[in-house]
């Protein structure tokens, strides 16, 4: 039985001599665009709800800490879960830190909206905004941090 050969620029039927092979681990730049679309959808459409919603100032601080607040655990998360599958050190504590923050912004959001006097379509943008926005930041994070590091190989 034949050992496993990976595809590469000589044996790859393909690739043509001296033409440049996209690395699959570079986000497309359709992929970075897609992303960067849906974070600013999720938070400019969070946003643009908070400033026309008919609550009280406090209430729109409120929601917009909490939007903050999941925006940095996300990233954090994405960051710690990443570094350690690489074999960067992280310390425990950071990386439960980051999980508790992201599931803390997550109920805060819920119960706040629970008991928010707010019609129920209302209170559906503002989760269905609230995820867009986490998923997509992870998103984004990854696509800097992919970007980054075959940048840093390519150096």
């Amino acid at each position: 039985m034949e050992p496993l050969q990976h595809k590469t620029e000589e044996n790859s039927p393909n690739v043509k001599y001296n033409e440049r092979v996209r690395s699959p681990f570079k986000p497309t730049g359709a992929f970075i665009g897609a992303s960067w679309f849906a974070l600013l959808t999720g938070v400019v459409g969070y946003c643009i709800g908070l400033w026309n919603a008919s609550i009280q100032l406090n209430e729109k601080g409120y929601y917009f800490t909490i939007l903050l607040f999941g925006l940095f655990a996300v990233i954090s998360v994405q960051k710690s879960v990443r570094d350690k599958s690489e074999g960067i050190a992280v310390t425990d504590l950071y990386y439960g830190l980051s999980w508790f923050a992201t599931i803390a912004a997550m109920v805060l959001l819920t119960i706040g909206l629970w008991n928010a006097d707010l019609a129920r379509s209302e209170k559906g943008f503002y989760a269905m905004a609230f995820c867009l926005s986490m998923f997509s930041a992870i998103a984004v994070q990854k696509n800097t941090r992919d970007a980054k590091m075959l940048e840093d190989k390519e150096v």
